[in-house]
């Protein structure tokens, strides 16, 4: 792959956005620019949370259009930089695209305990979820109707990393083997983003009684002693909240059972796209994931998955009795 530009980071407060993105300045010598240090400031001066003028701006297009014209003056000087910034990926061709991406309680956690000013304050876990969550969404819905980009869109962006248990460290040497061309250089070139999902977050899609000869074979010691960037990549699918397995339960299995924090994955489908079957990936996760089938992954890997919203409607349906209703 092409040694690019720049590389840009993208992902909501709590991603480590900020400490990858002041690292990866560091290790690769680049001068770092962070649009969101800009906006803080902004808010400060206006006596508003970051919120507060994230649904002040969609109101008044100056402020956007005082930040987008700041941004594009930065993609247009030729400069190779990292970029800190929710929508670099938008005004920047040239360059790295990566979104961070992190479990919403591990990213209210971090915000809660980072020192903070009177724009960001927050006083339990889940206001701040809350908080972070509306602010997202704010941000979402103005680029949607100011640009015409959904920042949610996976295949906005060359890479996807999860830091919900990466280090900073660890995410940053996989961003720059990836910036290199060192990993992933197939799917950055054909068909990116290149997926690196933390293992104890992807749903199965199939039961665990397939998988048990594997544990008493050399495969998952095999695994282990390769490591995570030698693993053959999953093919995943997204619902827009979730992750799953669409191929490659041997190799999550064995990735989880060595300890892997993340493990590389392709992109099968997003959302509305077909997965197999005509069957979208929202509806493909909600056909094949059942509760009995979490639970038994669960125990065998010693991990907990969020029961999603699917499951436990049909949960309570069986206890109350009501057609149609399987466990």
């Amino acid at each position: 792959m092409t040694v690019r530009q720049s590389i840009v980071l993208n992902g909501d407060l709590g991603s480590g956005k900020s400490t990858v993105s002041i690292e990866l300045a560091q290790r690769l010598g680049l001068r770092r620019v962070s649009v969101g240090d800009l906006y803080r400031e902004m808010a400060r001066q206006r006596e508003m949370t970051a919120l507060q003028l994230n649904l002040h701006a969609e109101l008044d297009q100056a402020v956007d259009g005082y930040v987008d014209q700041l941004q594009q003056d930065i993609a247009n000087s030729g400069e190779q930089l990292i970029v800190d910034s929710r929508l670099a990926w938008h005004f920047f061709g040239n360059a790295l695209k990566v979104h961070l991406i992190t479990e919403p309680t591990e990213a209210a956690r971090r915000v809660l305990a980072r020192p903070s000013g009177p724009a960001e304050s927050y006083t339990s876990i889940e206001e701040a979820r809350t908080k972070l969550r509306e602010r997202s969404e704010s941000e979402r819905g103005r680029f949607i109707v100011r640009y015409g980009v959904d920042k949610a869109k996976l295949r906005n962006y060359d890479l996807i990393c999860d830091t919900t248990r990466a280090s900073a460290h660890e995410v940053v040497d996989l961003v720059i083997a990836a910036y290199e061309g060192r990993i992933g250089a197939d799917i950055l070139r054909e068909a990116p983003p290149l997926l690196l999902l933390d293992p104890a977050r992807v749903f199965p899609t199939q039961e665990i009684q397939g998988l048990r000869g594997l544990w008493e074979s050399d495969y998952v010691e095999h695994v282990r002693q390769a490591g995570e960037a030698a693993l053959e990549p999953l093919s995943v699918g997204y619902t827009g909240e979730h992750f799953f397995v669409v191929d490659g339960h041997r190799r999550l299995s064995a990735a989880l059972r060595s300890g892997f924090k993340l493990v590389p994955a392709r992109l099968a489908a997003e959302v509305a796209e077909p997965v197999v079957g005509g069957l979208s990936a929202v509806d493909y996760f909600r056909t094949e994931v059942a509760l009995s089938a979490l639970y038994d992954w669960e125990a065998a890997h010693q991990i907990r998955l969020p029961i999603p919203a699917h499951v436990l409607h049909r949960a309570d349906a069986v206890l109350a009795g009501e057609p149609g209703g399987t466990a």
